[in-house]
Order: C-alpha cells, then structure tokens, then sequence
C-alpha cells in the first residue's frame, strides 16, 4: 500500500504539535506540509522542542493539493474561513478539529456532509465518509460516559456532570486563566451550565436516545441546557479532563458494568476499570477510562481522556485509520505517564 499523504494546516499549536508527534512515526503515512504562515521556513522543532532528532520537517506557508488527507488544526471559525479561501479537490479527504462542521446544522461542504468522528458512535459512517467533524474534548469525554446508557434508552431527564480539563484545553496563546502563575495550585470554574459543547454532546445521545432532547423553538444550547447540568473547571495541569457524572438509575451496579462492558467491546481505546481511576492513567494516550459506582438510586461515571490526543489529535488519527481501512490503532501505541 502507499503511503497516505497528509497536509496539516495549524501544525504550530497544540493539537497541530500532537498530530505531528503521531504521524511522524504513523507506519502508512507521509506528511506532505505542516502549514504555519507565521513560522514559515523554520524546522517544526523550532516550535515542537521535543520533536528536536525526530524530523528535519519545515513549516510551510504553501497549501498543496497533491493529498490524500487534510487536517486542519485551526481555530473555531478558522476551518470554515480556510475552505472558503483555497478550495480543496474531490479526491482529498478532510478531518477538521474545529467546531464548524460538527452540528447537524452546519454540517454542508462541496455537496456533501462532515461526519460527526467520535468512533464509538459512527464507526461504520466514518469509513465511508469523505469529511470528518472530530469532536470537542469535552464532548468526547462525556459522550463516552453516556453513549452506553443512552443505546438502552436509560437517560434520565437530568444528567449532572463536573469535569475538569487542563491547560493544555485553552489552546496555546496565552490568556490571564492560562498562565502559570494563575494557574498553578489554583481551580475555577467556568461556562457553568452553558459550555458550547453540549450541543455536540445532546446530538449525540439524541441519536442513540431518541426523545432526550426537548422540542422547542429554543436554540440547541438551550434545549441541551435543560437535560445537561454542566460544571466545566479549569484545573492545575497540563493536559487531560477527568469527570465525574452521576444520573438516577435502577441498574445495579453489576449490570451497569455488563452494559458498559458490552458496549466499548469491540473498541479498542476505551476501557471500563472495575478498580478506581486516575488521570494519570490516560495522559499521552489514545485512551479513555471509565470506572461506575453505584450510591443508592445514583450511577456515578467517572472518565478519564487526554484532551489533546483521545480529545483531539489522537481521535484524528484514529478517524483517519479508519477512513484508509488500516488498523485503528495504527500510530497510536502510546504509552501513560505513569508516576
């Protein structure tokens, strides 16, 4: 087989850095550019240091159409902008990290629909999809936690959910709630209620749970504001989100795992612990780990991700493996932290 050829544009921030450092070392692809107007003709460990002996790769301010895949590592709003701008062939598949293509609403593109890519909910459409829509960090973590219950038809009307995320999750220009010394023994909470990705999040168990969503003239936030109680908090780490949700339930807690357990079995990066987790466990992995508790009437879901692999960049690869009919896991034997 030929190696597939990849372009990055946004190759300079952090998921663009993540993507670089997964297929760098991706045994069936060949990165063509990694764009970055603002770094152009400077080695990409100029930016990535820990890339320094691993790539003599430049920065490129070029768009080359010559591709099989396109990654676009770019801000919200970003992706759509750069569509519009350098029209991209047919022939050449797109996965982008943005939010523009990922609600049904916004889904068009040259005839043809992003495909929401969180592998655990649309495997079989991602295979055949020509664009992908990867999902938030956030979503993604959650999603997880939910998608097993919300197969059965087992979602209340009310989920509550605290999660928190690195730093990392902010991206890499840096603001007064990233900085170090803000940052660092510190926690806050932020967007309560309202964080923009549980539109993604209500679609999703909407399509496994028919009727979750309320119907309304209101908006999707607002709509998915009533089911999803929300408590985003920025914590004093880099990079991962750890979450802890609980719903009503009258599953037991030895048929809550058998449904888990069930459902991720054929998926190879998320696993369901029966001993209690950590976000050590899945920083620098494609993991996401779940353990579940039940209190009384209460299921508590804990999860653990990598916000910039499983949460992003990991996921892409993961989708992009897909699309090409390789192993899912190709590129992706990556190891945790550990202590």
């Amino acid at each position: 087989m030929n190696k597939i050829k990849v372009g990055i544009v946004g190759s300079a921030g952090y998921t663009g850095g993540e993507l670089l450092r997964v297929l760098i070392y991706h045994p069936d692809v060949e990165i063509v550019f990694a764009n970055s107007a603002s770094n152009a003709g400077n080695k990409v460990y100029a930016v990535h240091n820990d890339l320094f002996g691993d790539t003599d790769l430049e920065f490129s301010s070029d768009f080359q159409s010559d591709i099989d895949v396109l990654f676009l590592c770019v801000g919200h709003g970003d992706a759509r902008k750069f569509l519009e701008a350098n029209p991209v062939s047919a022939s050449v598949k797109i996965i982008d990290l943005s939010q523009d293509y990922r609600l049904k609403a916004n889904t068009a593109y040259q005839g043809q629909q992003f495909v929401y890519g969180l592998p655990e909910l649309n495997r079989e459409r991602i295979k055949s999809a020509q664009y992908i829509a990867n999902p938030g960090c956030f979503a993604t973590n959650i999603q997880l936690a939910l998608l097993p219950l919300a197969s059965k038809g087992l979602l209340p009307a009310q989920v509550h959910i605290n999660a928190t995320t690195g730093s990392t999750g902010a991206g890499q220009k840096p603001t007064a709630t990233s900085h170090f010394s803000w940052r660092s023994s510190n926690l806050s909470a932020y967007k309560s209620f309202e964080h923009q990705h549980l539109q993604e999040v209500s679609e999703s168990l909407e399509q496994l749970q028919a009727g979750f969503l309320p119907v309304s003239e209101q908006s999707l936030l607002e709509r998915a504001m009533q089911r999803i109680n929300m408590i985003p908090q920025r914590g004093a780490f880099p990079r991962g989100i750890f979450s802890a949700i609980y719903v009503d339930s009258d599953l037991s807690e030895s048929e809550a795992y058998n449904l888990y357990e069930e459902y991720y079995a054929s998926h190879p990066f998320t696993w369901v612990s029966r001993s209690n987790i950590d976000l050590k466990q899945v920083v620098n992995t494609n993991k996401s780990i779940m353990h579940l508790e039940k209190h009384d009437n209460k299921l508590l879901i804990l999860n653990a991700t990598d916000n910039l692999l499983k949460g992003a960049s990991g996921q892409a690869v993961q989708n992009m493996n897909l699309l090409f009919d390789l192993d899912e896991r190709a590129g992706l034997n990556l190891k945790s932290v550990g202590f």
